[in-house]
């Protein structure tokens, strides 16, 4: 038998986003990234351990083409984190069904680490500290998740909204009459309107703000 190639890690985890984005996330295993790389399932496990560890690779491809550098520090705190979570939904949005990975090992991607710092570091220039600033950071990071899930799962777009459309409005007027509006709302729309009234909400507390990094 000849001897395998040799890969690099990004030619093994551009093989399983591939295998992902094409058959969906159940669709990860050593065997289905093998087959993509043209490899025996026994050849991929002298590079990889288990599948566990293509998750790892997959979510550093997509969380490490994330635009991580602070905007510019002319405009406000907001208009700067929405730049943030814009970024971060551009990117993590053409692969929607890697998001389930991005929870599970945020906590190991630099690429997240280094998009949370920005995020904080603006945050903390605003004058959110703590708990607030906890709270802040985690309400930014769910809105965008939830966001990318329900864009690409449940669009406003979908049969769902039609269906709602239809129900009998003696019975459920506002769901009927809103369902109506949906489906003139676009993704970016709903994205931005979504964003917008987040970040309107969102303040610090009164008193000095904390010092900042260095």
């Amino acid at each position: 038998m000849p001897r395998p190639r040799s890969l690099t890690p990004g030619q093994i985890s551009a093989a399983a986003l591939t295998v992902i984005d094409r058959d969906g996330l159940a669709a990860l295993s050593m065997r289905t990234v093998a087959k993509e790389l043209g490899l025996s399932t026994m050849a991929l496990y002298r590079y990889v351990r288990d599948r566990e560890e293509l998750e790892r690779l997959v979510v550093e491809l997509v969380l490490g083409a994330v635009d991580t550098e602070p905007p510019p520090p002319g405009a406000s705190w907001r208009a700067r984190v929405e730049v943030m979570v814009r970024r971060l939904r551009d990117t993590v949005g053409a692969h929607p069904s890697v998001v389930p990975l991005t929870l599970t090992h945020r906590h190991r991607s630099p690429g997240v680490l280094r998009w949370s710092e920005t995020v904080l570091a603006i945050l903390t220039e605003a004058g959110f500290a703590g708990e607030q600033r906890v709270v802040a950071l985690r309400g930014l990071l769910a809105y965008v998740i939830g966001a990318i899930q329900l864009e690409h799962l449940g669009p406003l777009a979908g049969e769902g909204t039609v269906a709602v459309s239809a129900l009998p409005p003696d019975e459920f007027p506002y769901m009927s009459e809103t369902a109506r509006h949906a489906r003139n709302v676009s993704a970016e729309q709903e994205f931005i309107g979504g964003l917008t009234v987040l970040l309107r909400g969102l303040r610090p507390a009164p008193g000095p703000a904390r010092p900042t990094r260095g």
